[in-house]
């Protein structure tokens, strides 16, 4: 990690993914505070579910779901410019939500992606949604993941670390929403309890050499910054942790160190997305 902070933790520009469920009302909160925080502009994107044979077939369903979603899109860019919030609002029809996301994502240059999370009953137990997953696979950018009921921003931001390149870009990342928002930051490391006296060493370290780097970003700001080592599954770790120091935002690498590195997302990247008691961003 270097010194100073990266430009891969910049949110000049976030994606809201918003179906217009109450699965992605914590979405749309979260997304509106970190505009809010990073004075970041925000899209907001809602597709309408169709292919060449329903419109043909229901031509006046789908023009009648337009304009819901229309009206819909409307209310909720007058909500973000009463806060404030500079947003545009965009409409699309496909019948994946999932490419609509990914092509605007690249084409307006994203820094970050919000998409909200279906309730645990509704996943396999630890397992992300395919919706979700793929949007985190191949989105050019980071990905946000929100559960139902999640809220602004108010108490604390936990950072994940396991020493590699993909763990250095969420720290930095997690350095700077903790200056957007004035929050305590948190490096968190996770061994375990099996492995060896070199690997836990490592796991040390690498929490010291973040919190050396960040120090001389956050402290001029007034910043909390600590860190921790614990045993266990990493998973088990950072939600176990996330609930004990009451953190509104766990920050991971898409990636650790081992042969994750062939999947489009860490098993453990994917287990705490589906696990994690708040929302989570899975930094590119």
């Amino acid at each position: 990690m270097e010194s100073q902070l990266s430009p891969v933790g910049r949110f000049r520009k976030i994606l809201l993914a918003f179906d217009g469920t109450e699965h992605s009302d914590g979405a749309r909160a979260l997304a509106m505070s970190l505009a809010q925080h990073c004075g970041a502009e925000l899209l907001v994107l809602r597709v309408v579910l169709t292919n060449p044979e329903y419109e043909s077939m229901a031509p006046q369903r789908v023009d009648a779901e337009t304009r819901e979603v229309e009206q819909s899109l409307e209310t909720l860019q007058q909500e973000a410019e009463r806060q404030g919030i500079e947003c545009r609002v965009m409409l699309r029809h496909g019948a994946d939500p999932c490419i609509a996301v990914v092509r605007l994502a690249e084409d307006e240059n994203v820094d970050c992606v919000v998409v909200g999370r279906r309730h645990r009953s509704d996943l396999a137990r630890l397992v992300v949604g395919d919706s979700t997953n793929r949007i985190i696979g191949h989105a050019p950018c980071s990905v946000l993941v929100a559960p139902p009921g999640s809220e602004p921003l108010r108490r604390r931001i936990l950072v994940a670390t396991d020493g590699s390149r993909h763990a250095d870009a969420a720290c930095a990342t997690a350095a700077r929403l903790a200056l957007s928002t004035g929050l305590p930051l948190t490096v968190l490391s996770a061994t375990l309890g099996d492995e060896s006296d070199e690997r836990r060493a490592r796991a040390k370290e690498a929490v010291q050499r973040v919190l050396y780097m960040l120090k001389q970003e956050l402290a001029p700001a007034g910043i909390e910054l600590d860190g921790m080592v614990e045993q266990g599954r990493p998973e088990a770790v950072i939600a176990d942790v996330a609930r004990s120091r009451s953190t509104d935002l766990v920050v991971m690498g898409s990636h650790g160190h081992t042969a994750l590195k062939r999947l489009f997302m860490g098993s453990v990247s994917k287990r705490v997305v589906g696990n994690a008691p708040c929302p989570v961003l899975i930094v590119r």
